[in-house]
């Protein structure tokens, strides 16, 4: 399997999937500030521009098989190797039930927070009091949820994997979640935080962590170096904005 990605949480929670199932992979790296993701290569693989993107060489069906979108990976890698994925009907309706909390709540809206909090020009206090406010309200449904169950849904799941590199990037990310007089961090969500210890304690995901944060460093002196142009194009924003 070939693994495209960068350092994301959405990559991250792929590879953590590899991991707990096992599977041998290579992983190549997507320069979104260099803007490798509009490439014509990439755009082969996934029309959208976006990371991960899978490549199963010996898929389900025969031969090659790609897939883009971290869900979309997550079910197809489930449904190939029977790993984090009922094959009883309703708790595997669960499972996906709290994967799609997270990659239509938790996911936007954590990347909108970040993108209001630290990357949008002045004068959008709207906008990021919306995003923060909506981000607290996630985490006390997680919260409330896990209050009285060991994992999201059914046992541990392709919804933890795909949860927990999200909740373990807010926790270093923000003051009002970060460790501090006043305890751990997560420490207004007590069950969010013995769950998100527990997971990422597991072999698999530590493994998976490691692996998906790879190219951190690359990431982070390609961010360092992007001048105005690279930034517009990655946000789409300025004259790549669409009208």
């Amino acid at each position: 399997m070939e693994l495209y990605g960068m350092s994301s949480p959405n990559v991250v929670k792929i590879t953590i999937m590899l991991h707990e199932a096992g599977l041998p992979y290579e992983m190549h790296h997507i320069s979104v500030f260099e803007g490798d993701q509009f490439r014509p290569a990439f755009k082969a693989l996934n029309p959208n521009s976006k990371v991960p993107v899978l490549v199963d060489h010996s898929s389900v069906g025969g031969g090659s098989h790609t897939v883009f979108e971290s869900g979309a990976i997550l079910l197809y890698l489930a449904e190939k190797t029977g790993v984090g994925l009922s094959s009883d009907p309703l708790a595997r309706s669960r499972q996906i039930q709290w994967l799609m909390v997270q990659l239509t709540g938790i996911g936007p809206m954590c990347g909108q927070l970040t993108h209001f909090s630290r990357y949008a020009p002045a004068g959008n206090e709207y906008s990021l009091a919306r995003y923060r406010s909506e981000v607290r309200r996630l985490l006390q449904v997680l919260d409330d949820r896990l209050k009285e169950h060991e994992y999201l849904a059914d046992g541990y799941s392709i919804a933890d994997m795909a949860t927990a590199p999200w909740i373990r990037l807010l926790s270093t990310m923000y003051p009002w979640l970060q460790a501090n007089e006043e305890g751990p961090a997560l420490r207004e969500y007590p069950s969010l935080r013995r769950w998100l210890e527990v997971v990422i304690a597991r072999p698999a995901v530590i493994a998976g962590i490691e692996a998906g944060e790879r190219f951190l460093p690359n990431d982070m002196e390609k961010f360092k170096k992007a001048d105005a142009d690279q930034f517009d194009r990655f946000f789409g924003r300025g004259k790549y904005l669409l009208a």
